[in-house]
């Protein structure tokens, strides 16, 4: 009977430390696995903010042909900003948009400063235009016009929108614990777009 009894009180100072280390990795799999749910919420969204950007950029891509087009008609002397905002827009015709713009510094590098020529070229573009009364009474200018506001309004509120997203994800993978779920999972902070006014500034259309 008293060999029973040894046996057993082994038996349970074996299963107590087994307990609590079964505990201790059934808390850190859930911690795991809810720190991953917040990575692909706040990733998902970051993802979402940039495509509803890009949707809009490419919008304005659309538009610049026809504009340019309509001004080239009744400013003939605007060569070179007519042909700044050609080439601008060629180059963001060369970027590679998709998800890997976001995990590569160097991919979004080149798209932020392609967007933001884009932006400098189209807003000396409207700029000159201002100087032709009969180009801005066109009404297929002034058409053109109303859509590049809508457009651009549209750009700065999805910017916005990315920004800040960005910022939430990169913020929630700097806290711990999570910072440690990030080297687990390899999960990285995303690149945002750097403090740049004029790029920031969407081209003011005006109707006066």
């Amino acid at each position: 009977m008293i060999e029973k009894t040894s046996q057993d009180k082994k038996g349970a100072s074996y299963m107590i430390p087994m307990i609590v280390i079964g505990v201790i990795v059934l808390i850190i799999v859930i911690w795991l696995i809810s720190s991953y749910n917040g990575f692909v919420t706040l990733r998902n969204k970051t993802e979402e903010a940039f495509s509803a950007m890009d949707v809009s950029l490419k919008k304005r891509y659309d538009l610049i042909p026809n504009y340019v087009e309509t001004v080239k008609g009744y400013a003939k002397h605007e060569e070179q900003v007519l042909t700044e905002v050609t080439e601008a827009r060629a180059n963001v015709a060369g970027l590679k948009v998709d998800k890997e713009v976001l995990e590569d510094p160097a991919l979004f590098e080149k798209y932020q400063q392609a967007q933001a020529q884009m932006t400098s070229a189209l807003a000396r573009l409207i700029a000159v235009s201002e100087n032709y009364p009969d180009l801005k009474a066109n009404e297929q200018f002034r058409e053109l016009q109303v859509q590049l506001e809508g457009t651009e309004n549209r750009i700065a509120v999805a910017r916005n929108r990315y920004i800040t997203s960005v910022q939430d994800f990169n913020a929630y993978s700097r806290q711990f614990p999570q910072v440690m779920t990030a080297k687990v999972i390899g999960m990285k902070t995303k690149e945002n777009f750097k403090a740049d006014q004029s790029a920031q500034t969407a081209p003011k259309v005006s109707f006066e």
